[in-house]
């Protein structure tokens, strides 16, 4: 079941959304570890549009790539970042300050609170600084730091709602005020954030269990069946396996399997957003899909499985797709390939 609903509920088949804020809003957040592969996470999942599409949504502000969940880098919309940074930010800022801890760089929450004055000043006025120009102008202002320091003033600023991403330089993610960039909303309370959280990723990751929630959203397990338990009336429980799935009830009863193929990306959420990837891609090829450092390949989704990988060689014009198969006895129509190097050339190229 999970590999012919999956597509479906994840945008990758018959995709519903033009617009990339509106991809990933019903996402609920798109890990963003890897920039570039992000935007095309965003832009597999579009009905029609381009990388200036999603980097439009980008500059405008109605995309945002800020540290949320787990924690790590991900894509949130406008209308969501504050309230998805309210549930995680005490969670990722004990994170943050254990490893400046574990890395014994000296730092106190005095530093951390004159930096956030410093990122106020140099950041005012909708400037949208690099990493890399943040470091120098703190250097400038007598706030000598090292890369593994600015990464850690940079996160915890993060948690405390004052910096997100602002506007690329030369294809470079940057650093803005929040307040700047996004308008006030009333905030949620934790009841309403968490329901919201799980109704984002039930109708967007469905069939889905618990322990897949509580991997990709970095809530604790009560926080996790509270979260679920608040919509439950949304959800269908069918029992798959070793354990109970949901299914949304936006979600199709049952779905025949997708015959498009399409070329996911790194860190993609079709195989990171679950804690059991057991039902798309066999164990013995987890290796193939990602390692025990966290580093996630891009691979070829068909029918609802995993079935090879696939990396870009070359720029421009020149670009070409290498791909490259999980087990030798795959055999697939040469159309179904070269439809997805199309889609993917379009998407950069056009």
């Amino acid at each position: 079941m999970p590999n012919t609903i999956r597509p479906y509920s994840q945008q990758l088949s018959k995709p519903q959304f033009d617009d990339p804020s509106k991809v990933v809003g019903w996402l609920g957040a798109v890990q963003a570890q890897n920039y570039t592969m992000a935007k095309w996470a965003v832009g597999l999942r579009l009905k029609s549009g381009n990388l200036q599409t999603v980097d439009k949504a980008l500059e405008k502000g109605e995309i945002l790539r800020i540290h949320v969940m787990r924690p790590t880098w991900h894509f949130v919309t406008a209308e969501d970042i504050r309230w998805m940074l309210a549930l995680s930010a005490q969670r990722i800022r004990a994170t943050n300050f254990w490893l400046a801890e574990d890395l014994k760089m000296g730092i106190t929450k005095d530093h951390y609170h004159q930096c956030n004055r410093l990122f106020e000043k140099m950041l005012e006025g909708h400037k949208s600084l690099t990493k890399e120009e943040i470091g120098q102008e703190l250097n400038q202002r007598g706030f000598p730091i090292d890369n593994h320091g600015i990464t850690r003033f940079l996160m915890h600023a993060e948690t405390e709602g004052l910096i997100c991403s602002g506007v690329d330089k030369n294809q470079k993610p940057t650093y803005a005020l929040l307040e700047e960039r996004v308008p006030p909303v009333s905030p949620l309370s934790k009841e309403e954030a968490l329901a919201k959280l799980a109704h984002n990723y039930f109708r967007s990751h469905s069939p889905a269990s618990l322990q897949d929630f509580v991997w990709w959203s970095g809530l604790s397990v009560t926080e996790a069946r509270q979260a679920i338990g608040s919509i439950h009336s949304e959800l269908v429980s069918d029992r798959y396996a070793p354990q109970e799935l949901f299914v949304h009830e936006s979600c199709p009863g049952t779905a025949s399997p997708d015959e498009t193929l399409h070329l996911l990306p790194s860190y993609d959420e079709y195989l990171l957003g679950y804690k059991d990837r057991s039902g798309v891609i066999l164990p013995e090829h987890y290796a193939k899909a990602y390692n025990t450092w966290g580093i996630f390949y891009p691979v070829i989704l068909h029918r609802g499985k995993l079935i090879g990988n696939w990396q870009k060689k070359g720029k421009g014009k020149g670009m070409k797709i290498e791909t490259s198969y999980f087990e030798p006895s795959i055999n697939l129509e040469s159309g179904l390939i070269q439809a997805a190097i199309e889609k993917y050339k379009s998407f950069h190229l056009s």
